[in-house]
């Protein structure tokens, strides 16, 4: 292909993915008034032209996902106007030129995904009214970014997968309208910063994978509810703050890490202050002496009586098998009841279901405007269905919270069937993506890493730091399910258990063949 250059063009567009290859022709740097370049996933090569820099009425400049090399023109800083530069997902090398620091008008610049090396430059202080910067998955190291206080105006901060280390910079407390912060898989080692506590626009905190040390500061109690918060695998110690952001964080695999949420044990002094308190021992017996006397006499007395009554009476269902009515209900926040799932699904009709497997089928629920759940319905079969160990298994995984496990919010049990309501994921299975030409090219290397890794996360912790540790059935890529950032979520786990180990499902695998731990291919 060869584009001729004309001197009024202002914009100039090469549509994604139709192949484009070879080098950027030098001739568009004699496009003096072009303002917009669009150059994205195709597989172009070779250098960026350095002419481009002196394109002095430009804008926007995306050329991410081809393979360019070699290193960032420095010209650019010549690029006054410029606003947005996405040079993500290539395969450029050397320094981010210092030079950027004259580009005042930058508010998106996407770096990621590349071979940069060397520092951040403190000369990206001048970005003012930065609003994203993404320079994940580079080779950066040095210390803290200095420059990162001075952007006062950033919403999206990605420094995750380099070598940067030293203390995180106290100055991000300055970056007041931040929204998502990641700083995991690098190299940053000390406390973490109390001026957390005034990012009150936070929603997504991830600083995991690194060699963050200290205790985890109670300024994270002064934090709005609701944020999504993964500390895992540093060597943080001391008690968890008892915070409603840590209750539902990530924050195993620091061993000398404790307190009362999930992936981390019980403080020794809360155990050794509950032992050791004579005076809560003694109350204790003074209370549960007379308890445990009448307890027993209770169910003495029903059990007589109860053997009387089945010794003149002949065998029969209980009442609440008969009639077919719910006998355990757990609600989603209070108000999920089975008649609005039934609504809501339009009695369970095929036109909601999104999903069939071996044990059941998945259906989308709109319970409220802004409450969407996908509620299994498991396959009718009374004599397969072991409600005791559905029950116990269920009322264990709603004790999980762990970013790439989807989250089970409630249940229904049955005489006849069952029914699970778990988190809504609008990007559906990995496996419906991949099935899909147009879907599928849209998973850039960069997303399909961080899948390997969600999973990998996901399956460590239910091997390694759950209590007790839970076993995969199959992994595959029809379990693994995506949210709309593409953030991994294993689904369908512990399945196996719910079925009686005497029927025809527990020596055929239900649902899809995949990935099936070791531990229950002996089971088999």
């Amino acid at each position: 292909m060869v584009l001729v250059p004309e001197a009024n063009l202002k914009s100039l567009t090469v549509v994604s993915n139709n192949q484009l290859s070879g080098s950027i022709p030098l001739s568009l740097a004699n496009l003096s008034n072009l303002q917009l370049l669009y150059l994205d996933v195709n597989k172009l090569s070779g250098p960026i032209p350095t002419g481009l820099g002196n394109l002095n009425s430009l804008t926007d400049l995306d050329a991410s996902q081809n393979k360019l090399s070699g290193s960032i023109p420095s010209e650019f800083k010549n690029s006054t106007q410029l606003w947005r530069l996405d040079l993500s997902s290539n395969q450029l090398v050397g320094e981010i030129p210092v030079e950027f620091g004259k580009m005042k008008s930058m508010l998106n610049l996407y770096l990621s995904n590349n071979q940069l090396s060397g520092t951040i430059p403190l000369e990206l202080a001048s970005f003012h009214e930065l609003l994203v910067l993404d320079l994940s998955t580079n080779r950066l190291n040095g210390s803290r970014p200095r420059s990162i206080g001075q952007w006062v105006q950033i919403n999206y901060l990605n420094l995750s997968n380099n070598k940067l280390s030293g203390k995180i910079p106290s100055e991000i407390g300055k970056l007041v309208h931040l929204e998502k912060l990641d700083l995991s898989w690098n190299l940053f080692t000390k406390e973490i910063p109390s001026e957390v506590q005034t990012l009150q626009t936070l929603q997504k905190l991830y600083l995991s994978h690194n060699m963050l040390s200290g205790s985890i500061p109670n300024a994270f109690t002064n934090l709005h509810g609701g944020i999504d918060i993964d500390l895992s695998y540093n060597e943080l110690t001391g008690p968890v703050p008892q915070s409603p952001n840590l209750l539902n964080a990530s924050v195993q695999g620091n061993p000398c890490l404790c307190g009362n949420v999930t992936g981390v044990k019980l403080c020794t002094s809360q155990i050794m202050k509950k032992k050791n308190d004579p005076f809560r021992q003694k109350l204790i017996l003074v209370i549960m002496l007379p308890l445990i006397g009448v307890v027993l006499l209770g169910l003495f007395t029903y059990g007589f009586i109860a053997y009387r009554q089945q010794w003149k009476k002949s065998p029969r269902k209980p009442l609440e098998e008969e009639s077919g009515d719910y006998f355990h209900i757990t609600s989603f926040d209070g108000k999920v009841v089975f008649d609005d799932i039934l609504k809501a699904t339009n009695d369970f009709n095929e036109a909601y279901c999104i999903g069939t497997g071996g044990y059941g089928i998945v259906y989308k629920a709109k319970l409220q405007p802004d409450n969407v759940v996908a509620v299994k319905k498991l396959h009718s079969s009374s004599e397969n269905v072991d409600h005791s160990g559905f029950l116990n298994e269920v009322r264990a995984l709603t004790n999980i919270r762990h970013r790439n496990i989807v989250k089970l919010y409630g249940y229904f049990s049955h005489a006849r069937n069952s029914i699970l309501i778990y988190e809504y994921h609008e990007k559906g299975s990995l496996g419906s993506i991949l099935r899909s030409d147009v879907l599928a090219k849209e998973l850039d290397w960069l997303k399909r890493v961080n899948i390997v890794k969600g999973i990998a996360n996901g399956l460590a912790y239910m091997h390694h730091d759950c209590t007790p540790p839970i076993i995969h059935r199959d992994i595959s890529i029809s379990n693994i399910l995506l949210d709309s950032d593409y953030e991994a979520c294993i689904s369908d786990f512990g399945t196996s258990k719910l079925l009686k180990l005497d029927s025809s499902n527990w020596t055929t695998v239900a649902g899809t063949y995949g990935y099936i731990t070791p531990a229950l291919e002996l089971l088999h």
